[in-house]
């Protein structure tokens, strides 16, 4: 975990952190066609910061109560509220965030105005409001308040599998990335890499078969860390496919990789997929892997009283 605080932290107030990010999600959002779910926006950020801003993505804040969170992901939630509360962002569905027409008109460049500053704030003081009748009426409640409070559900179980994965031993993180991987249509080896010291610097191989005949070699490594992967552990385990000659690598961890742990990943013939924290919990999801998927439903036009 990285204590120093990260310069923009210090430099700026917290207010002025969610526009700097809000006024990024719109550039981002523009560059990728005008909409985007948010584990992509959150990624293409990743890999392509804002000057400064890389040192705070990934930096951990401990809340008063213990619980540890990144700074940046907080004042992002903030950003997505204010980007829906100035009419500039929609949510058609769960996680999916869609410029308006008045959103694909801002110019990010110039941003936030005196305009926008003074909406943001009625914004949050009708979000108060609606909060407090949301148990008396709630049909006050609009499109904008439910798709949010879907995804707090959403990022609430999310955040419940990290925290589980993390709690667990390396031995037990090493059985459940295998068991992502096999889900994933790789054929485990139960030779190698299975281990409890490990072999060569890998948690794991198998073989992927392409079509009908071409079988290829898959080295997998699992690291359930609390700090950012970096470049050198790219390089590490690079090295340990070449004593398997594995064509391909998977490098499973709870954590984010850096930047240059992206580049490293995809430099040489022999491409390694990078599977972060949130790409573990879109898998598990996927192939329900020791988890039980809960069904609801929601009432129709039909269903809703006449004028």
């Amino acid at each position: 975990m990285n204590d120093k605080i990260p310069k923009i932290m210090v430099e700026y107030k917290h207010e002025e952190q969610v526009y700097l990010v809000m006024q990024e999600i719109i550039k981002c959002l523009k560059n990728m066609g005008g909409g985007a779910y948010r584990k992509e926006v959150i990624q293409e950020l990743r890999e392509n910061p804002p000057s400064d801003w890389e040192d705070w993505m990934e930096f951990v804040t401990i809340s008063k109560t213990g619980q540890s969170y990144k700074d940046f992901e907080y004042r992002f939630g903030f950003a997505v509220t204010n980007l829906e509360i100035i009419g500039a962002m929609n949510r058609p569905k769960r996680g999916y965030y869609e410029l308006t027409e008045k959103g694909r008109s801002i110019n990010a460049d110039n941003f936030p105005t005196d305009e926008i500053k003074a909406i943001t704030a009625l914004g949050w003081d009708k979000r108060a409001k609606l909060k407090n009748e949301k148990k008396k009426d709630l049909s006050l409640i609009s499109d904008a308040e439910e798709n949010f409070i879907k995804d707090e559900e959403d990022q609430k179980w999310e955040q419940e599998l990290i925290t589980a994965l993390k709690s667990f031993t390396p031995q037990k993180f090493e059985i459940f990335s295998r068991a992502l991987v096999r889900a994933m249509g790789v054929d485990i080896d139960e030779k190698i890499g299975v281990k409890v010291s490990g072999d060569g610097g890998l948690d794991g191989f198998g073989y992927v078969t392409a079509g009908d005949f071409r079988t290829s070699r898959v080295a997998i490594q699992a690291k359930r860390w609390e700090g950012t992967v970096g470049s050198v552990e790219i390089d590490k385990f690079r090295g340990a496919m070449d004593k398997f000659n594995a064509e391909f690598g998977i490098f499973i961890t709870t954590s984010t990789f850096t930047r240059q742990a992206l580049e490293a990943s995809r430099t040489g013939t022999r491409v390694i997929t990078l599977i972060d924290g949130e790409k573990i919990v879109d898998l598990v999801a996927k192939f329900q892997l020791y988890v039980t998927p809960v069904t609801t439903y929601e009432l129709g036009d039909f269903y809703k009283v006449a004028d």
